[in-house]
């Protein structure tokens, strides 16, 4: 079988189209003749460019953070792959009023910073007795959490590599079956084409000697 890539005639060329079926696990012509190969490239040279949209059923990009700007604002900065702007360590200080003695404004600016600075300093204790007292613990938790949704994307991955090993296999088995079956046929196809030529030379030789046999009779009649 010099190739099982082939046009299937009767009610597909009805409609106007072609059915192309192969064994790719069983067809090995390429190796054989290299100039199928020549053949089949130069065939996909010509073949126009996949279109560049996506497939309809493939659905449109996520926008991360849409609605969060300053977290998209962070996702872009990393995508850019931008330093982390310097932290703004005024916002911990206790600058006094610059003139001296100091108006009224200046002074109360200056305690409303105090007490902010109060405040982060009180909720920064409470946080860190917080962490100290369920931070181990939540961290274990997290931890023991990861591990699992690991654990169980790589069962489901090793459950799709035996899937995709066990399909291939199927593919291969099949394939090998069928491609015995269609080399045994056109086997079994061209020696019946050659007994089907054979007889019909055998025919033409006996209309050959029949003719002859005529003509020899009517040039015996005329004696």
């Amino acid at each position: 079988m010099t190739a099982h890539l082939r046009a299937m005639d009767g009610a597909d060329q009805l409609h106007g189209s072609t059915v192309l079926d192969s064994l790719p696990y069983y067809d090995n012509d390429l190796e054989q003749y290299p100039i199928l190969r020549e053949k089949v490239e130069k065939e996909l040279a010509r073949e126009p460019k996949p279109p560049q949209s996506l497939h309809p059923l493939v659905p449109p990009p996520y926008e991360l953070f849409k609605n969060n700007p300053m977290l998209a604002a962070e996702l872009a900065r990393v995508e850019a792959h931008q330093p982390l702007p310097p932290l703004d360590t005024i916002r911990y200080q206790l600058p006094a009023p610059t003139t001296t003695p100091g108006t009224d404004d200046e002074w109360q600016a200056a305690l409303r910073n105090a007490h902010a600075q109060l405040e982060h300093q009180r909720i920064r204790h409470t946080n860190l007795a917080l962490l100290q007292s369920y931070g181990a613990n939540a961290w274990r938790i997290h931890n023991y959490r990861l591990e699992e949704a690991a654990k169980q994307a790589e069962k489901t991955l090793e459950e799709l590599k035996e899937k995709t090993v066990e399909l291939n296999r199927e593919r291969k088995n099949m394939q090998t079956v069928y491609g015995a079956q269609l080399t045994a046929l056109e086997t079994k196809w061209t020696e019946l084409l050659s007994s089907i030529l054979q007889v019909e030379m055998a025919n033409v030789a006996l209309d050959a000697e029949v003719s002859r046999i005529h003509k020899r009779e009517a040039e015996l009649e005329h004696m």
